[in-house]
C-alpha cells in the first residue's frame, strides 16, 4: 500500500526522501579532478556513500515488511495424513531458502509443497509430517514455525540472513580437499595433536572430493581460539593433509569466527570446487544419477527444471539452496514427496530476469542439480557412536575405522550437555559392502552399547576368514584397545 502525498503537503514523501539521499553525493567531471588530496577525499565520500545506500536498502526492506508483514497459518485439519503450512510473505531473493531451511532445520519431513512468488508477493503451501510420518503437534515447534516465519520475524533487530551469525563459542574450520581413505582420521588426529577439541562437524564426499565445515574450542579454555599463530599453524598444517591427494586439484583451509549454515556452507564449498564436474571415465553408474530435466518454456521466457529421484529427507533444502546460490529465482514450483520417489518442479529465470539462454548453460544446471542431490547420498553403513565427550574422541574412532580398511563416506560429530552422538557413513576397501565380521570386531573394540549399526543389513556381509581383503590389510595395523580411552570402563 503506497500513500500518495497531498498536493498542498510541504513535507518531502518518506520514499521519495530515500530517493533522493541515494543519489551519488560527488558529481565531478572526470576532468576537473586533478588534486590527489579531492581524490582521497572523493574515494573516501564515496565509500561513505555506498555503505549509507546499503543502511537504506536495510531500512527500506524493514519498512516495506512492516508495512505488508508475512503472514503464518498452521492446519492440522485440511490434510488426513500431514499438517498444512502456509506462508504469505512480501516476496525477495532467498526467501524461498529461508522458509525451506527453517522446517528442515526442524527435521520435518516436507511431503507436498505449491510455491508462487511471480510479482511482489510470495505464497507457499506445505504438506509437513515429523520424522515419525505423523502430523506435528507440538505446540513448541509450531510455535517456533509461527515465530521464525510470521510477522515477528519481521520486527528484530536486523533482517535474518540466512543462516549467518557471529558467534565466539568455537572456531569455525572449513575444510576443501581431495579425498582419500583415512583423511578425517589424519584432520581429527592433526586438531588433537594441536589441542583443538572439535565439538561439531560435518563431512561430506562426493566424486573423489571431501569437504567439512568443523567447530573447535581450545582444549584448555573451551572457548574460541583467538591466536593468530596458532591458528597459522592449524591452517598450515592442515593443508598440507589435504593436499597429500590429487596433484592436479588444490586443497584448502579456512579458519573463520563468523558461522554459516553448515549444510548451505558445504554445498557452495563443494560447488566453487567444481565437484559437479565429472570425468566421461569416471565409471559411475547413469542409473543411479537423478533424472534432471531443463527446457525453456518461451511464452513466459520461463526455464522449467524437473527433477525426479528417489526421496530422501532434505532434498527439497539441497535443490532450493543450489538454485539459489546459482542466483536463479524460483517464481512457481511443484513438489511431490509422498512416495518412494520425489518429483520436483520448477519455473525459474536467472536473477538478471533471463531463462537458460544456451546448452552449456542448461547442462551446467543440470550437472549442479544432480551433485547437490547426490552429495547427500547415505552411502555405506549407518554407525552411531554415543559417548561422554572428550578431546581426541574423533581421531581414536576414526583411527580404528582407518586400522580396519573402513573408509568413511559421509559423518557428523556433534557435542551436547557433554555427550558426544557422532553418525558415520562406512564403506569397506575399494568401495565394497562392509564386513560383517570386522563390524562386529570393532564394536567390541570400541563397547557395543557405544557403538552401534544403524544401517541397512544389505550394507554388509559375511566374508570367510580367509577373505582376499582381510588378509590384504589385516597385517598393516594393529589395533589399540578403547581401555586406554577410558570409555570400556564406564559403558561395561
Amino acid at each position: 500500500m503506497f500513500i500518495q502525498p497531498s498536493a498542498h503537503s510541504s513535507r518531502t514523501p518518506f520514499l521519495s526522501l530515500i530517493s533522493l539521499q541515494r543519489k551519488p553525493v560527488l558529481e565531478h567531471r572526470v576532468g576537473e579532478i586533478t588534486n590527489p588530496q579531492k581524490l582521497t577525499a572523493m574515494a573516501f565520500m564515496s565509500e561513505v556513500n555506498m555503505s549509507f545506500s546499503h543502511y537504506m536498502d536495510d531500512e527500506y526492506e524493514k519498512l516495506f515488511r512492516r508495512m505488508n508483514p508475512p503472514r503464518v497459518v498452521i492446519d492440522n485439519e485440511a490434510c488426513k495424513n500431514a499438517t498444512v503450512i502456509r506462508v504469505d510473505s512480501a516476496n525477495k531473493h532467498g526467501i524461498l531458502l529461508e522458509v525451506v531451511q527453517i522446517l528442515t532445520d526442524l527435521n520435518l519431513i516436507i511431503t507436498k509443497a505449491y510455491i508462487s512468488s511471480d510479482g511482489g508477493w510470495f505464497m507457499d503451501v506445505f504438506n509437513v509430517t515429523g520424522q515419525d510420518g505423523n502430523k506435528v503437534t507440538d505446540e513448541a515447534i509450531l510455535d517456533y514455525i509461527r515465530k521464525s516465519l510470521g510477522p515477528e520475524s519481521c520486527v528484530t533487530s536486523r533482517i535474518r540472513s540466512v543462516g549467518v551469525e557471529q558467534t565466539m563459542d568455537h572456531t569455525v574450520i572449513e575444510l576443501m580437499g581431495s579425498d582419500r581413505p583415512g583423511l578425517l582420521s589424519e584432520v581429527s588426529a592433526v586438531l588433537t595433536n594441536l589441542k583443538c577439541n572439535i565439538v561439531n562437524a560435518e563431512v561430506w564426499t562426493h566424486n573423489t572430493r571431501a569437504a567439512a565445515v568443523m567447530h573447535v574450542t581450545d582444549e584448555e579454555t573451551g572457548s574460541a581460539i583467538t591466536d593468530p599463530k596458532r591458528l597459522s599453524i592449524v591452517k598450515e598444517l592442515l593443508c598440507n593433509v589435504l593436499g597429500g591427494g590429487n596433484k592436479k586439484r588444490g586443497a584448502k583451509t579456512v579458519v573463520t569466527d563468523e558461522v554459516t549454515h553448515t549444510e548451505r556452507r558445504l554445498h557452495q564449498m563443494m560447488f566453487a570446487d567444481r565437484d559437479y564436474e565429472r570425468d566421461s571415465d569416471d565409471g559411475f553408474d547413469e542409473k543411479q544419477r537423478p533424472n534432471v530435466n531443463v527446457v525453456n518454456w518461451s511464452d513466459n521466457d520461463y526455464s522449467v527444471v524437473t527433477i525426479q529421484c528417489k526421496d530422501r529427507p532434505k532434498l527439497l533444502f539441497d535443490t532450493v539452496c543450489t538454485l539459489t546460490d546459482m542466483e536463479y529465482v524460483v517464481f512457481h514450483a511443484n513438489i511431490d514427496a509422498e512416495g518412494p520417489e520425489a518429483y520436483q518442479e520448477y519455473y525459474i529465470k536467472h536473477i538478471d530476469g533471463s531463462p537458460v539462454k544456451s546448452d552449456a548453460e542448461r547442462q551446467r544446471v543440470i550437472q549442479c542439480l544432480a551433485a547437490a542431490i547426490e552429495r547427500r547420498v547415505s552411502d555405506g553403513l549407518k554407525l552411531e557412536l554415543c559417548t561422554t565427550d572428550r578431546v581426541g574422541l574423533l581421531s581414536d574412532v576414526t583411527r580404528i575405522f582407518r586400522e580396519n580398511s573402513l573408509t568413511v563416506t559421509r559423518a557428523e560429530v556433534s557435542t551436547k550437555g557433554g555427550k558426544a552422538v557422532n553418525t558415520f557413513y562406512v564403506r569397506g576397501a575399494s568401495g565394497f559392502p562392509v564386513d560383517l565380521k570386522t563390524i562386529e570386531s570393532i564394536r567390541q573394540t570400541i563397547g557395543n552399547t557405544i557403538l552401534k549399526v544403524k544401517g541397512s543389513p544389505s550394507e554388509m556381509k559375511s566374508v570367510p576368514q580367509d577373505s582376499p581383503s582381510r588378509s590384504l590389510f589385516s597385517g598393516l595395523f594393529k589395533s589399540r584397545s578403547f581401555v586406554n580411552f577410558g570409555l570400556v570402563k564406564s559403558y561395561s
